[in-house]
């Protein structure tokens, strides 16, 4: 069975995974496409592991695709077979900055306020 891959929105309607990506299409094409095919892949269980995706702690996962720039898309599981997607970034270095993590469990935080389970 997949899981279904779901983006973030935030209260007033944004979704900032998803113009991440819009932005990358533009600027990235092959990362962009890379990033999706990881996504696609999420979707099957096999691929819930290195390399492709790993956890980072408070139960956020990162897909990754290594490049010139890093790029990570940051996510967790819920019942039902879910992933939603918090956050994105690209960076060249191999760790992910603490800001960015904080921004991704805020966002899993507000999500799961607003979607209980």
């Amino acid at each position: 069975m997949e899981f279904s891959v779901e983006f973030y929105e935030t209260s007033s309607g944004r979704c900032p995974v998803r113009e991440f990506l819009d932005e990358l299409k533009k600027s990235n094409p092959e990362d962009f496409a890379a990033v999706m095919a990881g996504l696609a892949k999420l979707r099957n269980r096999h691929y819930h592991r290195p390399p492709l995706s790993k956890p980072i702690g408070d139960d956020l996962l990162e897909l990754r695709h290594v490049g010139k720039l890093n790029t990570r898309v940051l996510y967790f599981f819920v019942k039902g077979r879910r992933i939603i997607t918090v956050h994105g970034i690209r960076s060249k270095a191999t760790k992910i900055a603490a800001r960015d993590r904080k921004v991704a469990l805020d966002r899993k935080r507000d999500w799961l306020a607003r979607n209980p389970i």
